[in-house]
């Protein structure tokens, strides 16, 4: 494999902002042998940019059967955190931005997004659910801590009581513990931190701008000290990379995890490039292995997107994987079914005035 054309900068998982799938005309660099005034001056880092959109909608619905959730909740979209394996990144696509450096350096946050959830969970046809809040994007990634987006959804959540499921690798979570503690004592809600590898050189290369395991761990203590259900996701499994399953669940387990999950690694879309020119940026001895054992687990291909197999994989090496962390789990006291959430507390709100309740005109 070629070497990455553009190696990641400092802080950020993507070097390249690689043109999306959609996109009609496709530009990249060539030496012409000359020698140039950009050559030898240091580029600047890439800093953040944020862009706002007003939401229209809250609440987004899935039927995936291999998903133990059918509503979500993303305040955001891109990911400051960076991490190279996100299999979120195709979503820049969308907004016609690249799915490589774009999707870590331009976050869209949804304006008005706690008054939609408002309204549409006072419509008189909502049924009650746990929603998701993680399954994209990071609720609590670093511009959340200006913007309180995450922080107005759980207050909307709190005064309903509305139960919920977060996934997070941000430590930021325990600045709404005087929320989330009293829903967890309710039985309304679950906290996962996301674990992928004790090895904090290889964190730090793999999720620059996430917080440190050793942080993360100490996130898991502050959440089960508080009372809430609190769990570790191990995703995604990279095979040559974090081989240290057995170690996170401990350490997490000792933390006060009570529940594990993970998936393996998958690469849609442009998140196979990404992930190829950083393998090859920061391990290039492995990244051939690497990626062959990707293929492995999904029959050949370097991703398999149908139900059930996407997240496991299939054949020896998914099974092998399955085994050792059954193992650990049974070893560690860790649950791998979610505990049912009660819906039975739910409380419509009022909408807010002025905002109409969502496809009211066609009830």
């Amino acid at each position: 494999m070629a070497a990455a054309a553009h190696p990641p900068p400092k802080g950020r998982g993507s070097g390249q902002r690689l043109a999306h799938r959609y996109a009609h005309e496709v530009r990249e660099p060539f030496d012409d042998g000359w020698p140039s005034d950009d050559d030898a001056a240091p580029r600047p880092p890439p800093r953040t940019e944020l862009r706002w959109e007003d939401a229209r909608s809250a609440l987004s619905y899935n039927d995936s059967p291999d998903i133990g959730f059918d509503r979500s909740l993303n305040p955001y979209r891109g990911c400051e955190h960076g991490c190279a394996y996100c299999y979120a990144r195709p979503t820049h696509a969308y907004l016609d931005l690249s799915p490589g450096l774009d999707f870590e350096t331009i976050i869209v946050a949804k304006r008005g997004l706690a008054e939609r959830l408002r309204a549409e969970l006072a419509h008189p046809r909502y049924t009650p659910a746990p929603v998701a809040m993680g399954s994209v994007t990071d609720p609590y990634q670093p511009v959340e801590r200006e913007l309180g987006l995450t922080r107005a959804l759980l207050q909307v959540l709190h005064e309903t009581q509305h139960p919920w499921v977060l996934v997070t690798k941000g430590s930021g979570v325990e600045r709404d513990l005087d929320l989330i503690a009293p829903m967890a004592a309710q039985g309304l809600c679950a906290v996962y931190v996301t674990v992928t590898t004790l090895d904090a050189a290889l964190a730090r290369r793999l999720e620059p701008r996430a917080a440190a395991p050793w942080r993360r761990l100490r996130t898991i203590r502050a959440l089960a000290d508080a009372g809430v259900p609190v769990g570790v996701s191990v995703a995604p499994q990279i095979p040559f990379l974090n081989d240290d399953l057995e170690q996170v669940l401990s350490a997490a387990a000792e933390a006060g995890a009570t529940r594990a999950f993970y998936t393996v690694l998958r690469l849609p879309w442009e998140v196979r490039t990404v992930f190829a020119d950083w393998l090859q940026a920061h391990y290039p001895q492995r990244a051939a292995r690497v990626l062959a054992r990707v293929r492995e687990l999904h029959g050949g291909r370097d991703y398999d997107a149908a139900f059930g197999a996407r997240m496991a994989g299939r054949g020896v090496w998914a099974d092998l994987l399955r085994q050792r962390f059954a193992q650990a789990c049974r070893r560690l006291g860790l649950q791998r079914e979610h505990t049912p959430l009660d819906v039975t507390r739910f409380r419509p709100p009022a909408p807010a005035p002025g905002l109409p309740q969502q496809r009211s005109l066609f009830d």
